[in-house]
């Protein structure tokens, strides 16, 4: 419920709406017409019955006291996209939008500023994404009535070409990478993320059953080392080939359980940045692979793998993807040979149960021998 009351001093009358916010805190404003008190008492209880009300006070926080707030509850967040929101904020939300109440950010506003940002297509979508997620925790807390960034029109992001090494480049690489010979072919043939790779641990490997266990993950925040989950946050087993076994025992011999598998040459762990400088990129250039990327070799294990005759499920598993879906997302691509690689074993199939041709042979011209006219 709400009241409207008339205020009359020094000849100026002006008509004040008050009413209840949902906490029960009584709230007011006031009006020179009576017609604009009980349009703005209307709103209000409108919004009240359906839960759309938003305290006209609350959206006077700025956006970078507001995303301040918003960053300091991502805890549940890996440290290094922790570390990644945090940097998309300071140089790019917060010099635009940091002395901007929450209340005054408009949609047409902020789409010029996405269509200005002097970045990549899919920079773009990352930078805007962010600043939407601030705006969302500000409705969901009853400050904003509906997100502003919401419904945007974002640049087109072409996905990157997928680079993908066949069994001879694996080998040539792994053999230019001397010492890291069986870290670039774990990479290669058991598809770890890198930071997986570099948290391996020695306790880890069952090579009698020929797998290995992920179930950490290290990465490098601000040039320091922080340790955590993999990215899916469940450990999962993979597959060892045959041939790697020998190389991983060899690997290990003589470490403790928890010491990990690849290290520096004195034993730390390896930084992804450190270990390109200092060994991959320039074995990757010595046998012709100029800016092959760890993570590309990744994406070769999920080729070999299909290529060898493995279903979505066995490579989604290997990769640690949250769902078959999202294997087929990133490599669609890979699964149409095997398509093709399905309607042969039917056909064969189908020849050997008799399943009679509809036209019996001879009777239709193939495809390949027919005139097409050229």
């Amino acid at each position: 419920m709400g009241t409207i009351e008339k205020h009359v001093r020094d000849g100026r009358t002006t008509w004040v709406a008050r009413w209840r916010d949902p906490a029960g805190k009584q709230r007011k404003r006031s009006f020179t017409k009576r017609t604009e008190a009980v349009d703005r008492l209307t709103a209000v209880q409108h919004a009240l019955r359906t839960g759309c009300y938003v305290d006209p006070v609350a959206g006077r926080v700025d956006v970078a006291a507001w995303s301040a707030r918003w960053l300091a509850a991502q805890g549940h967040l890996k440290p290094s996209t922790r570390a990644r929101y945090a940097g998309i904020l300071a140089r790019q939300v917060v010099p635009r939008w940091g002395t901007t109440p929450l209340a005054a950010v408009r949609h047409a506003d902020v789409a010029a500023w996405v269509s200005d940002l002097p970045l990549a297509p899919a920079t773009v979508r990352y930078v805007h994404r962010v600043f939407s997620l601030v705006l969302d925790l500000a409705v969901r807390d009853g400050r904003l009535a509906v997100n502003p960034a919401v419904g945007v029109r974002l640049p087109r992001a072409q996905p990157a070409e997928k680079r993908f090494l066949d069994h001879g480049q694996v080998q040539q690489l792994a053999d230019a990478a001397g010492e890291y010979r069986t870290l670039v072919l774990v990479l290669s043939y058991c598809g770890l993320r890198w930071g997986e790779a570099a948290a391996l641990r020695a306790g880890r490997l069952d090579l009698m059953r020929r797998r290995l266990v992920v179930a950490e993950s290290v990465t490098e925040v601000r040039g320091r080392l922080v340790w955590g989950t993999p990215k899916s946050h469940q450990q999962r087993s993979v597959p060892v080939p045959r041939f790697l076994v020998d190389d991983l025992a060899v690997q290990v011999a003589g470490k403790s359980a928890d010491a990990l598998v690849f290290t520096t040459p004195r034993g730390a762990a390896l930084r992804n940045r450190n270990w390109r400088r200092d060994a991959f990129d320039a074995a990757a250039t010595s046998v012709g692979l100029d800016g092959v990327t760890p993570h590309e070799l990744r994406h070769t294990a999920a080729s070999l793998a299909v290529s060898a005759g493995a279903n979505v499920k066995a490579v989604q598993r290997m990769l640690g993807h949250a769902s078959a879906a999202m294997t087929l997302d990133v490599y669609s691509g890979l699964f149409d040979d095997d398509l093709d690689g399905v309607a042969e074993r039917l056909d064969a199939a189908a020849q050997v149960r008799g399943v009679p041709r509809v036209c019996p042979e001879g009777t239709v011209t193939p495809l390949t021998q027919r005139d097409t006219g050229s």
